[in-house]
């Protein structure tokens, strides 16, 4: 379960892509995928239980959700991600452990339980963590305002997306 942000959100997160990229950095600028776009992960499943999709949909009713990007975080490890942070305050929250427990039952990453989750958008993948300071350096101190206006479900196996329903307030 993916959000997806409004137009400026998505430039300002594709422009970092392309700063990095420029810098010789690792970024998601590289993934060619049809499918690569801006994003924040709420949960992970390995599927939707029964209901949930109809869970999922009242959940959705919060968008659009403002939310702020400001601060860089790496994630160390195998996949070494730089990331924005992403402060939606506690309705982003909210949103997140609503839909954390409509997929009870469901394979969910543990990373995604409420109290683990770290709300964010990937900038760089396989970044070695030599070069944090100089990824961080070349984003810069900038913030940035939002909306998160859509939701998908992204499906890793098939690499598919299914936009879902968004009944707006």
């Amino acid at each position: 379960m993916e959000l997806l942000g409004d137009d400026a959100l998505d430039r300002a997160v594709r422009a970092a892509w392309r700063r990095l990229d420029d810098a010789g950095l690792p970024s998601l600028a590289r993934h060619r995928h049809p499918t690569n776009r801006p994003h924040l992960t709420l949960a992970t499943a390995d599927e939707f239980p029964p209901g949930a999709v109809t869970a999922i949909s009242e959940s959705l009713s919060a968008l659009p959700l403002r939310v702020r990007l400001d601060g860089l975080r790496y994630f160390p490890g195998r996949a070494g991600v730089l990331a924005w942070v992403a402060d939606g305050g506690d309705a982003l929250r909210d949103l997140q452990a609503q839909i954390w427990a409509a997929l009870a039952g469901a394979g969910r990453h543990p990373q995604h339980e409420p109290a683990a989750w770290v709300p964010h958008i990937s900038l760089a993948r396989r970044l070695r963590p030599e070069q944090e300071a100089r990824a961080i350096q070349v984003i810069g101190p900038s913030a940035v305002d939002g909306e998160f206006s859509g939701a998908r479900s992204y499906e890793s196996t098939g690499r598919t997306v299914t936009p879902l329903p968004v009944n707006t307030r």
